[in-house]
């Protein structure tokens, strides 16, 4: 409940609650902050925040796959907006503690899920991207749009990626492929990058570029070993 509400003579004060999506807005237009795509989206508007029950909750499967399908829909109908970067932020309720590999491990079982589901509605993978996660051309397939999922959450070792609540923040792949073909995307990444050091003091060790290692690799934040591999088979099974 939020404000104040008064129960006759004794009076009970609710303090407001956080509101989560509010406060990871807040985040990403910290200073510090490092991601230039984020920001400009942020201040152009074009990032949504969803709020969902604990990460890999079953309950948040159909609430979650229903907003990405509306989100593609949105983008897909705006497509003419090449110069914006839409995302939408899955925001969880929790858990609050929990190692890099406890998280890497929900992170993975709530996209499986929701990726059965919209196979289940009957959506096809995007077919500009391959559906194989151990493929340099992998990219989350959901409402038949490719999307880098960027996982956020309290433990995170990459300062960028510690927030108070896990995320997950869902980037269309087509649109950041719009920027890479006018140029846009590498004087993005350089800045990106270039924050990120000064913040973190080194590079994140995960990074490669589309289409030299599975995108895969990077969506928990954690660094993960060389022979590292999705613990989930997203491949369409006919």
């Amino acid at each position: 409940m939020k404000g104040t509400e008064s129960l006759g003579t004794n009076a009970v004060k609710f303090m407001p609650l956080p509101d989560l999506g509010e406060s990871f807005l807040a985040f990403l237009g910290e200073a510090t902050y490092p991601c230039v795509g984020a920001k400009s989206a942020l201040a152009r508007g074009c990032i949504e925040t969803h709020e969902f029950s604990m990460l890999g909750d079953r309950c948040n499967d159909r609430p979650m796959l229903d907003a990405l399908c509306r989100f593609v829909a949105r983008i897909e109908a705006a497509a003419c907006d090449e110069d914006i970067v839409h995302s939408l932020a899955a925001i969880f309720g929790g858990p609050s503690h929990m190692s890099e590999f406890r998280f890497e491990s929900l992170l993975w079982s709530q996209l499986w899920r929701v990726h059965k589901l919209d196979l289940l509605a009957g959506n096809h993978p995007a077919d500009d991207v391959s559906s194989d996660t151990d493929s340099p051309l992998f990219s989350l397939s959901l409402a038949g749009h490719p999307f880098f999922v960027i996982g956020l959450h309290a433990h995170a070792s990459r300062l960028a990626r510690r927030f108070s609540h896990p995320v997950l923040v869902f980037n269309s792949h087509r649109q950041f492929e719009n920027l890479r073909a006018d140029g846009r995307f590498e004087k993005m990444q350089a800045a990106t990058r270039a924050r990120d050091i000064e913040l973190q003091g080194s590079l994140n060790p995960n990074l490669a570029e589309y289409g030299e290692a599975s995108e895969a690799r990077q969506y928990s934040g954690r660094e993960v070993e060389a022979g590292w591999r999705c613990p989930f088979d997203f491949r369409t099974k006919r």
